[in-house]
């Protein structure tokens, strides 16, 4: 099977004799003209070019085969150039590090076999981006709400305060099973109360791990272009409200990397 190159035969001429390898691929979009920013570079600083079929097309770049990609650098590179192919259009974001021998391999094995699928899924994820959400409380301030409001945690806090830190294990264990209680109902309700305020904005949203005693919520949205300014406008007024115990960090717009599915 022949790839159709969606970029000037110049550029596919230098990206080859520049560099010996395989391909890094970055996402599939639809190609059409102009669908690479001009001038895009990537993993290596290699330029960024299509290969694909006429409905669907990958954005790749050449690199040496002798060492996969791993470093922060190149992950940095990565999301750059995701992220700079969303702001021209849908986008399916390929997994970090997925590297291909040749065209036919991405044809025959990427592209054609799930032509379908990305079709779909760049319909679905058309005209929107992700945001992702970061809520952490402020530890000292949750702590203490913690204790104002338990009065066993309260009373246990106060014993094993007197005891020398050889004493009271049984004290100390039951104190803090309380207090990781008592945070995690704290943190179920805070959440719901967020969620409450921000899904009315949003297409989709996606748990993110997280972990920690400050960590109150982690989630990945999807948000339709036409309520991205609204979207902004209510997280603005979210943090102002719940700034003296909550600390809220939006970032976005990107790729919608927790919205693709599958492998």
């Amino acid at each position: 099977m022949t790839p159709v190159v969606m970029d000037t035969r110049d550029a596919i001429e230098t990206a080859h004799t520049a560099l010996e390898g395989g391909y890094y691929v970055y996402a599939v979009v639809q190609p059409a003209p102009n669908r690479v920013p001009a001038g895009l570079t990537g993993v290596h600083g290699g330029p960024v070019l299509l290969v694909g079929i006429e409905t669907v097309a990958a954005a790749v770049g050449r690199i040496p085969l002798d060492r996969s990609p791993g470093r922060r650098a190149e992950l940095m590179a990565h999301s750059k150039v995701v992220d700079a192919l969303a702001e021209c259009g849908a986008v399916v974001p390929i997994q970090f590090g997925s590297v291909m021998a040749d065209e036919e391999g991405i044809l025959e094995q990427l592209l054609v076999p799930n032509e379908e699928f990305f079709l779909a899924l760049l319909d679905e994820l058309a005209g929107r981006a992700q945001y992702n959400l970061k809520a952490s409380y402020l530890e000292d301030v949750v702590l203490a709400e913690v204790i104002a409001e338990d009065g066993e945690i309260r009373q246990l806090r106060e014993y094993t305060r007197t005891l020398a830190d050889d004493e009271g294990h049984g004290e100390r264990l039951r104190l803090g099973q309380l207090v990781a209680h008592a945070l995690e109902h704290k943190r179920e309700f805070d959440a719901a109360v967020l969620l409450r305020a921000i899904t009315p904005y949003v297409a989709a949203q996606a748990p993110r791990t997280s972990h920690g005693v400050d960590h109150l919520l982690d989630v990945a949205f999807l948000v339709n272009d036409e309520v991205r300014a609204a979207f902004e406008e209510q997280l603005e007024g979210l943090a102002e409200a719940v700034h003296e115990r909550i600390r809220l960090r939006l970032v976005g717009p990107l790729a919608p990397y927790d919205f693709v599915g599958g492998e």
